[in-house]
């Protein structure tokens, strides 16, 4: 089972040897229907992620929402042999 939640990216902080830390909030517009959908499902609380690609910090955008999916890694066949 996949749970998704929308994120607004709130922030970028740029460290001296290039990466990035991206700081990721909900927030929702009560005026948008999916966002309505979103609040009763999602949970309040933020997520940072430290970038050191180029390409995919390219990828984000100050301002702009982002879906964030959470699945379960599925267990190895070699760790369920153990």
């Amino acid at each position: 089972m996949t749970v998704r939640a929308k994120l607004h990216l709130t922030s970028m902080t740029t460290y001296e040897w290039g990466g990035k830390k991206l700081r990721f909030d909900t927030r929702y517009d009560s005026s948008i229907p999916e966002d309505q959908r979103f609040q009763k499902a999602t949970p309040t609380g933020s997520i940072e992620m430290q970038i050191d690609n180029p390409i995919a910090l390219e990828q984000f955008e100050i301002g702009k929402d982002y879906y964030v999916d959470f699945s379960p890694v599925p267990v190895a066949d070699a760790q369920k042999a153990a």
